[in-house]
């Protein structure tokens, strides 16, 4: 299986900070957030990494390569600003190819092991999300799992973290695209599973919360 690392965002809410760096080089535990995906990849049998950039990409290049360093091969998708989500998948499946991929935000914090996430089975569903119970950023979440079925109801808050069916978006014409329309589209058919995610799971959006994340890996490890 390959993955994708969703890493073009500009991180607004992270400036200073990704004024001069981009969002997922910023540092936690001794090393760039999107390291430790790499690395838990990796650790998951996954080898085969696509990530696409925009802003501040020269500078993710430099540091990342072509991913021997890390014992993987990565492939890049630079986007001249960036697409959104399923902007972003949708240039990338060249390099993504025809079976389903995992889908990561370059962003977030998973403190677990990613095996689970690369074993799943997609059956006849287009897409399989990882939910979360709501943070208190996001008190209202965004879907409801009912079962192994994914509905367009509030009751909990995605992940970030997707198996998606590269036929999904096989069809679709290049340019931005938001994501969340087309997973309501494929829930309104039945076609999308999910999972409650389980361990730590935190949305890097703030400097706050990267500071707080950054403080506790250092501590554990002291």
């Amino acid at each position: 299986m390959k993955a994708m690392i969703l890493a073009a965002g500009r991180g607004e809410r992270m400036r200073p900070l990704t004024d001069s760096l981009p969002k997922p080089l910023l540092m936690v535990g001794g090393k760039p957030l999107i390291v430790h995906h790499i690395e838990k990849l990796k650790a998951a049998g996954v080898r085969e990494l696509v990530i696409n950039h925009a802003w501040l990409g020269d500078k993710l290049v430099a540091v990342l390569g072509d991913g021997s360093q890390f014992g993987v091969q990565i492939a890049w998708s630079a986007e001249a600003t960036a697409l959104e989500t399923a902007g972003g998948i949708v240039q990338a499946l060249p390099l993504l190819g025809d079976a389903p991929f995992l889908v990561i935000n370059g962003d977030t914090w998973l403190g677990l092991d990613y095996t689970p996430l690369v074993s799943q089975e997609l059956g006849g569903d287009l897409a399989h999300l990882w939910l979360v119970t709501n943070p208190p950023q996001h008190p209202d979440g965004d879907f409801s799992l009912e079962g192994d079925r994914v509905w367009d109801r509030p009751g909990l808050t995605f992940s970030g973290v997707g198996l998606y069916q590269a036929e999904a978006f096989s069809a679709l014409t290049p340019g931005s695209r938001k994501l969340a329309p087309l997973l309501r589209d494929w829930m309104a058919q039945g076609r999308v599973g999910g999972s409650l995610l389980t361990g730590d799971w935190r949305d890097i959006g703030t400097v706050a919360r990267l500071r707080a994340l950054d403080d506790e890996l250092v501590s554990s490890t002291n």
